[in-house]
């Protein structure tokens, strides 16, 4: 599957998007790809790292710490 057939990295779930930038890490490092196929595979996991790091930013501003209060029941806070 080349670059041009993978999906926009925005319809891939964040856990696929990650598991192809790990791939394309390991591909990167092996030193076995042409010089043209080495910067198509780099823009894509310049695209999915992009992307992966957006993802976590949204994740963490949802965030919220659960506190259980004195009385037993639990109030909202948000993460710092």
């Amino acid at each position: 599957m080349t670059n041009k057939d993978k999906p926009p990295h925005d319809e891939l779930p964040f856990e696929k998007a990650l598991e192809e930038l790990d791939s394309i890490v390991n591909r990167l490092e092996s030193g076995d790809l042409p010089l043209e196929e080495s910067l198509a595979v780099f823009q894509r996991g310049m695209e999915l790292a992009d992307y992966c790091g957006g993802k976590l930013a949204l994740v963490e501003e949802k965030l919220k710490v659960l506190i259980e209060k004195s009385d037993g029941s639990f109030k909202v806070e948000e993460m710092e």
